[in-house]
């Protein structure tokens, strides 16, 4: 199961190298006036990169909170295990 688990993240991996393609965000008229824009001095361009960052984040924020909503037992499953592991209650004398 180990193995599989592996090959398949070699394969994913292969994948996302072999496909990875020079894309740009911008089309060519916003590309042009943030250019200019940063050139004479202004931030416009700046603030369109952190508006772009804040747009990136909220997905990936939501993905891990379903995600951690989604394994939630057994993540907590987990971590009882490695405390009772590592730090054993003492024994009533």
């Amino acid at each position: 199961m180990k193995f599989k688990r592996v090959i398949s993240y070699c394969v994913l991996l292969v994948l996302l190298l072999i496909g990875n393609a020079n894309t740009y965000a911008q089309c060519a008229m916003c590309k042009t006036s943030v250019e200019s824009d940063l050139n004479n001095g202004g931030s416009i361009g700046k603030e369109l990169n952190t508006g772009i960052l804040y747009l990136m984040t909220l997905p990936y924020i939501i993905l891990m909170l379903g995600a951690y909503f989604f394994f939630k037992k057994q993540i907590d499953a987990k971590v009882i295990a490695w405390k009772n592991k590592h730090f054993p209650r003492k024994q009533a004398q």
